[in-house]
């Protein structure tokens, strides 16, 4: 633990450092959000890429406290072709099907290097029995690093909410990861809170810099790899729901988003103003206590996810996904007539 305490210490510190130099970089190279639709909350110019200082803060993290073998290189390697392709994204913008290119040979590296999803546990009998995938194994890796890097993507539309998520959630993998006895594990997620926790008071609302693509990807990325070798990688019962439930607000807000974006005959790439935050906002909340809420959620969603590890039993799944359909339910609530109000 006190490893982790350092470890969260030293991203934190580096994190706080870097972005203010950061700030200048982007204002200096013209990297700028310039308001131009009426999806975006802010009227004036705001710097990109405050994602850069997260990587930085990470990646020395990642160097100083992790064994340099060819695993934690494919970490190294992967995060740094997700963080090229924010950092094009956020300068001159690229196609959807370009960054998932980006994020596929990113999946790829990660599998080559060890980190992949090789079995799955039963969470519907009491011996929670192990099926080995072979195969199998490096569609599904690529479907969840894939998908999971874009869903902090997608939730990352008011100041401070995907970083603040990100830094809830981490906190909680963090806790299971030490259940299951998976050590590189917390320490990756005690070095995300550190370098999300550093870049908030520069990033929550009203926001000096957003991370843009450069962050939100990154901050997906390495949310994926944690999940994948930590909660995971153990033969708990509870194994295959817990990372699901942690991440449940990106989740649930990706899911719902390619339901509604495919009962409209739109493309999934397509921006809509019907994201969870925006439903929150049509209810009408102001960005911070819409931002507070959705902190509130993840803490809620992370914390019983903890208490499941501890049980470790079938009722506990049973639980989760109760847990789930209660939450998708109160996701289509929320959402209902925001519109007219």
């Amino acid at each position: 633990m006190k490893q982790d305490i350092a470890a969260f210490l030293l991203t934190f510190v580096i994190s706080l450092i870097m972005t203010p130099i950061v700030i200048r970089l982007a204002k200096a190279t013209g990297t700028m959000d310039i308001p131009k639709d009426d999806r975006r909350m802010h009227n004036k110019a705001m710097p990109l890429m405050g994602g850069l200082a997260m990587y930085i803060a990470i990646m020395v993290g990642i160097l100083v406290y992790l064994p340099i073998n060819q695993k934690t290189l494919s970490i190294i390697l992967g995060a740094t072709i997700i963080l090229i392709s924010g950092i094009i994204d956020d300068r001159k913008g690229m196609s959807p099907k370009t960054k998932v290119l980006f994020q596929l040979v990113a999946a790829i590296i990660l599998i080559l290097g060890g980190v992949s999803v090789d079995f799955i546990t039963n969470p519907f009998t009491s011996s929670g029995n192990v099926y080995a995938l072979g195969l199998f194994a490096i569609p599904l890796t690529i479907f969840w690093i894939v998908g999971i890097t874009n869903t902090i993507n997608l939730i990352d539309g008011l100041d401070g909410l995907a970083a603040g998520v990100t830094m809830i959630a981490s906190f909680f993998l963090m806790l299971v990861a030490y259940r299951f006895d998976e050590t590189k594990a917390a320490l990756l997620s005690a070095m995300m809170m550190g370098a999300c926790a550093g870049f908030l008071p520069y990033n929550f609302n009203p926001a000096k810099i957003f991370m843009g693509d450069t962050g939100a990807l990154f901050l997906g990325f390495m949310m994926a790899v944690t999940t994948i070798d930590g909660v995971m990688k153990s033969i708990a019962t509870v194994a295959v729901v817990v990372p699901i439930i942690i991440l449940g607000v990106p989740i649930f807000d990706t899911f719902f988003a390619i339901v509604r974006r495919t009962m409209q005959g739109k493309s999934f790439a397509e921006a809509d103003k019907n994201h969870l935050h925006h439903r929150l906002l049509g209810k009408g909340l102001t960005q911070k206590k819409t931002v507070l809420v959705l902190y509130g959620i993840t803490a809620i969603f992370g914390f019983t996810s903890f208490l499941i590890s501890e049980a470790n039993s079938t009722r506990g799944v049973y639980l989760s996904f109760l847990i789930l359909l209660v939450s998708a339910v109160g996701f289509v609530l929320i959402g209902r007539n925001d519109k007219h109000e």
